[in-house]
């Protein structure tokens, strides 16, 4: 085989981001994957940018199918059944009576092909009182896990979050749930229900905090009421407007090297901060005279100065330099695509690597429904019913067919 999973069909019945992501890696290391879109398309394509250019649909879209069904129709029903009767794995974020409404329910599914691995993903889980609210990462990974409130300045509101950032996280953990269903398959022969949520991947996400909760130590509590002042792990501006992370996790080593990177021998014998119980006394004075020395150095300075002395640290990098990122590029993380359009030169690679499999080059999104056809040929539909389900609706077909 070419690809790993050249021998999975997958269809993708999930919408927005953190589901069709999941089945973005999945094609990325070759499964067959079959995009199911309402008539007049995924709503997601829309999201941000002007259609017919919607970079976010690019990137999570690439290297899948699109096969348009009109689920209301009783017809477009018995067609997803018949796909779902010969895949390996359905993805969707329908809740429970939506999955009973157009006949998707594991229980139905799993008598009629209990070789499907069946991935759900929610808001918020499957029990419990918040089991129909409708969650998006902003909401139910963000802002219901604690982070959005641990994140902020003190006394300052809450902050959003990037666009898609827990989506892109919940995508790589409902991937490792559809692998491991994939795995208890080859082990039992049969498939399974797998799911996760936007909520338990944010639980996760925060668990280092939440566990501290749980030990009796609410660092989000503390930062409101006393602030978050470590010198050894702030944010400090260079003198042309960039920003540097410290991560001296061990400071009392780090201490010495920063002095030196920073021509600031004499603090060493700086009766203030002669070892690091006396630093974090008087953390105050010392964050400002960090705050004065860094300022001094343009970035570039700065950071190669941290670099020779060996002191651990990090760029608050803009987006617009990430994308040139020349360890992001060397490493395949954000890749050509080979395609012609000026807005897909590049994309971002999904985050997990397998040595000795190559993973499928990109391919721009297709079109609302322009597979229906051919994937209907594929499953053994004949012409004369392919086009009986497109003169009724039930089948909508893109004009590359």
């Amino acid at each position: 085989m070419r690809y790993l999973l050249e021998d999975i069909t997958v269809i993708d019945a999930a919408t927005y981001l953190a589901g069709p992501g999941a089945a973005t890696i999945l094609a990325d290391f070759g499964a067959n994957v079959i995009k199911i879109e309402p008539p007049g398309g995924d709503g997601y394509r829309t999201l941000v940018g002007p259609y017919p250019v919607p970079y976010h649909w690019q990137l999570t879209s690439r290297n899948k199918r699109s096969l348009c069904l009109d689920l209301a129709r009783p017809e477009a029903r018995a067609v997803m059944h018949g796909l779902l009767a010969k895949a390996d794995v359905l993805t969707t974020n329908f809740l429970q009576p939506a999955l009973e409404k157009y006949e998707l329910d594991y229980a139905r599914l799993h008598a009629l092909n209990p070789r499907l691995v069946f991935a759900h993903i929610t808001g918020y889980g499957t029990e419990g009182p918040d089991v129909e609210r409708r969650g998006f990462d902003t909401t139910a990974w963000w802002g219901r896990s604690g982070m959005m409130e641990f994140i902020r300045a003190q006394g300052g509101p809450p902050q959003n979050a990037a666009p898609g950032m827990g989506d892109h996280a919940t995508a790589s953990t409902l991937f490792g749930a559809i692998m491991t269903g994939l795995y208890r398959r080859e082990r039992t022969g049969e498939g399974a229900y797998v799911a996760t949520s936007l909520m338990a991947t944010g639980l996760w996400s925060n668990g280092m905090a939440l566990q501290g909760v749980i030990a009796g130590n609410d660092l989000g509590k503390h930062k409101q009421e006393k602030g978050w002042h470590s010198p050894f792990t702030g944010i400090y501006r260079s003198r042309d407007g960039g920003f540097i992370q410290l991560a001296a996790i061990n400071p009392s080593r780090e201490w010495p090297k920063l002095c030196a990177a920073l021509e600031r021998p004499e603090w060493l014998s700086d009766t203030r901060f002669k070892d690091m119980r006396s630093a974090m006394r008087n953390r105050m004075d010392l964050i400002a005279l960090l705050e004065a020395a860094m300022g001094a150095y343009d970035l570039d300075v700065l950071c190669a100065r941290l670099d020779a002395a060996d002191v651990t640290y990090g760029r608050v990098q803009p987006m617009g330099d990430v994308i040139r990122d020349p360890q992001a590029l060397a490493n395949g993380y954000i890749i050509p695509t080979g395609d012609p359009g000026e807005d897909y030169p590049l994309t971002i690679n999904s985050p997990i690597f397998v040595g000795g499999e190559a993973k499928r080059p990109p391919k721009r999104a297709p079109e609302v429904g322009a597979d229906s056809q051919d994937v209907l040929r594929e499953f053994g539909w004949d012409e004369s019913a392919i086009q009986a389900l497109l003169a009724s609706g039930a089948v909508i077909g893109g004009a590359s067919n």
